[in-house]
């Protein structure tokens, strides 16, 4: 079986979502491709197509038109269609002979399958599958259904129609796709992110009475990762007495903003902002850590939280969208409604609060249910199943 898989770029050492699918379905005999804007130099998983090049200069950008053209006679049919589908869905031609060129890499693929990583990738590529004789494949991963469609009103309106089958990584994001125009027809299967357990063993968690309580999150500096909630919570502990350091794992646009919450908090010396680490860092300050919180107001779903929670890790995440998958609510850790930061407080105060043995029987099922259902090859299997 023939799959194209369509990423803005191919995916990194930490992407392990991507990674591991790729690994997977090539092991098992699939024969896999990507389709990509740009490309890591580390990339080597598979064969990789890049997508035409787009120049400010008028003379190169004629060039580059005139190559892909003249490389796209040999898919007449294919091209043919494609012109066919869009000049029915009411795309003037300028338009088609500009998606043409932006979709050439497409239109050249012999495939079984078109699978779009993120469903915004899909936009302006919805008629593409149908055009090669291919299904087609999208996935919902988080903003794509949580905050783009908001942003931009029915922009899914055509890639419902064309659509053969939805991955989904959590379902909070397909009752959000639904509310969008999903159709209840299209077939649907959950296959959430996972983690490689073997990376993530540790030392079993000491749970007594620590004199410093460090608390951790991982993630881009981004409004969507509730950063700034995150530390309006932790100033009312401070105010009630509690001793913590937090630290702040990732780097971003909104880091000045951040910081200066952190400032403005009387929070500057708790706060500690430790940049991009790599992967055998990031596992170091996890083994350091009291309690992993992920506040987030918008996440599809967080290899973070299961990183932490395979550690042994107490995890309080919030409840947008996936978290609360992530999490299940005072059996493998804590879901606080978003937008709370007194709630945030007042459960991190009943979570440090507990007895070593009630953190420890919280910290054993979030680590059994990690190992069990949140593994790379049942989620190998489950792709595999997908595509069948």
């Amino acid at each position: 079986m023939r799959i194209g898989i369509v990423l803005s770029q191919t995916p990194g050492y930490s992407e392990t979502f991507f990674n591991s699918k790729i690994k997977g379905l090539r092991e098992h005999g699939m024969d896999v491709r990507l389709y990509c804007q740009s490309k890591k130099e580390d990339f080597n998983l598979c064969p990789l197509i890049l997508s035409p090049r787009v120049s400010r200069n008028p003379l190169m950008q004629f060039w580059y038109f005139l190559k892909e053209f003249v490389l796209l006679l040999p898919h007449l049919p294919a091209v043919i269609r494609y012109i066919k589908l869009e000049h029915k869905e009411g795309t003037g031609f300028l338009q088609i002979f500009k998606k043409i060129y932006l979709n050439a890499h497409l239109l050249k693929a012999k495939l079984d399958w078109l699978h779009f990583g993120f469903a915004t990738l899909a936009l302006g590529s919805e008629t593409v599958a149908k055009a090669i004789n291919a299904k087609m494949a999208v996935s919902f991963r988080g903003f794509d259904m949580a905050v783009y469609p908001v942003k931009n009103p029915g922009c899914y309106k055509r890639l419902w129609k064309y659509v053969d089958k939805v991955h989904t990584i959590s379902n909070d994001l397909l009752m959000l796709a639904k509310k969008h125009g999903l159709h209840a027809k299209v077939p649907v299967e959950k296959i959430t992110p996972a983690i490689d357990i073997n990376l993530f063993q540790s030392k079993p968690t000491d749970f007594q009475e620590a004199k410093n309580i460090v608390f951790l999150t991982t993630g881009r500096l981004h409004w969507k990762k509730g950063f700034v909630h995150t530390i309006e919570a932790l100033a009312i502990l401070k105010a009630q007495g509690l001793n913590f350091t937090y630290k702040i794992i990732g780097e971003g646009p909104e880091y000045e903003r951040i910081a200066f919450a952190a400032y403005e908090l009387g929070l500057r010396n708790e706060v500690l902002f430790l940049g991009k680490l790599p992967h055998h860092q990031v596992k170091h300050e996890l083994e350091s850590a009291s309690i992993y919180i992920q506040y987030s107001l918008q996440e599809g779903f967080c290899n973070a939280v299961l990183e932490a929670q395979a550690m042994g890790k107490l995890c309080i995440v919030s409840n947008a969208e996936g978290l609360s998958e992530n999490v299940l609510h005072e059996l493998t850790g804590w879901v606080v409604q978003k937008y709370a930061p007194n709630a945030l407080a007042q459960t991190i105060s009943k979570v440090v609060a507990l007895s070593p043995e009630e953190k420890s029987t919280i910290s054993q099922n979030a680590q059994k249910r990690v190992k069990e259902e949140f593994n790379i090859e049942k989620q190998q299997k489950e792709f595999l199943n997908f595509y069948s």
